[in-house]
């Protein structure tokens, strides 16, 4: 994939909402759902965002939220955005996460080197900063749809487990 169009495609993201990411149900590519918002009066239509990150080989979470945060939003009630708004600590419940300072393209690495001759196809690494949560992903492909809003990307079909 072309590093300007990647760019590109991450800076769209700046300052707009995270309202789910994890590994997809077949557990080989990585999506992050992002909330496109504008203010209303220049006529840009809200939309969900699909951005799907194929070949995940490596994907990393970790809590931006400080660790004095942290110990007064253990309360469970926070995770209730209406049980927790009047509470001290994060709410969780909000359930979304401001992407700020946003998506950026981090420069080619040892880990990308090495998957990308071992594969034979170019690898990227991107980190993901977001107000609660840091994500950094290593992949080959970038692929970005519009999915309705409340799309649901694990429904687990009649039978469950096989």
């Amino acid at each position: 994939m072309d590093t300007a169009v990647l760019e590109q495609l991450l800076d769209a993201t700046f300052d707009h909402a995270v309202v789910h990411h994890g590994y997809t149900d077949y557990m080989r590519d990585y999506e992050v759902i992002v909330s496109m918002t504008a203010d209303p009066r220049t006529g840009v239509a809200p939309a969900h965002l699909r951005y799907l990150f194929r070949y995940c080989v490596e994907a990393r979470c970790e809590t931006s939220v400080p660790a004095e945060t942290w110990r007064v939003s253990l309360d469970d009630r926070l995770i209730d955005h209406r049980g927790g708004r009047d509470l001290d600590g994060y709410v969780w419940g909000v359930k979304w996460h401001d992407l700020y300072p946003g998506a950026k393209l981090l420069p080619e690495s040892e880990a990308t080197q090495r998957w990308s001759k071992a594969l034979g196809i170019d690898f990227h690494e991107v980190r993901i900063a977001t107000n609660a949560q840091n994500l950094t992903l290593l992949f080959s492909d970038l692929q970005v749809s519009e999915v309705p809003a409340g799309y649901a990307p694990f429904v687990v079909e009649q039978g469950g487990c096989p």
